[in-house]
């Protein structure tokens, strides 16, 4: 393979991870209403960056932090598949539609607004737009309040959650009174 097209390849992969993670925090706002929200810088540390263009992914291994502005996810492994048959040189406005899926492996933290996840894992889809918590004790806090369970389903278009339980441990949620800091 020549150098310059492995060089391509690692860009392509980045600026993927770009997209991707725009579609993490999609729902946190909307960049029509605030413009300047979409153009914020992306800060990408890992302690190594595998692309690999034939299985069509891109994998952050050791250490991964992504930063946009006050958005935060941190996981010791992230890959990102994407779809085969997008070519962004033949589009080059393919962004968010080149991504298939997501994954995050090994102490997952994601923070958002107000919010904050952890899991074993978590898999976005971007197709669905459906974000799955797995794993012991994977949990969502706002504020003082939290639910926890060993899968969380976070339907990003419209707001909602599913929670379930394991075999060792129920779903377990605490929910304070607007009186007592409810946010």
């Amino acid at each position: 393979m020549r150098p310059y097209r492995a060089s391509y390849y690692v860009c392509v992969a980045i600026l993927l991870f770009v997209c991707v993670f725009e579609v993490f925090f999609a729902y946190a706002e909307d960049p029509a209403t605030n413009p300047e929200k979409d153009s914020k810088k992306i800060h990408i540390t890992s302690d190594r960056l595998v692309a690999d263009n034939e299985a069509m992914s891109a994998e952050f291994i050791g250490n991964v932090v992504a930063i946009r502005e006050t958005d935060v996810i941190t996981a010791d492994r992230l890959k990102i598949f994407y779809k085969k048959g997008v070519d962004k040189k033949e589009n080059p406005a393919a962004g968010e539609e080149m991504i298939e899926k997501i994954v995050a492996n090994g102490n997952v933290v994601i923070k958002f607004d107000d919010k904050v996840a952890m899991a074993q894992q978590a898999v976005y889809t971007a197709e669905t737009g459906i974000i799955v918590l797995t794993g012991p004790n994977s949990k969502v806090t706002s504020g003082n309040n939290f639910i926890s369970g060993e899968k969380i389903t976070m339907y990003r278009s419209d707001d909602r959650m599913i929670v379930e339980g394991g075999k060792e441990k129920r779903v377990e949620a605490v929910f304070y009174s607007k009186d007592n800091n409810m946010k």
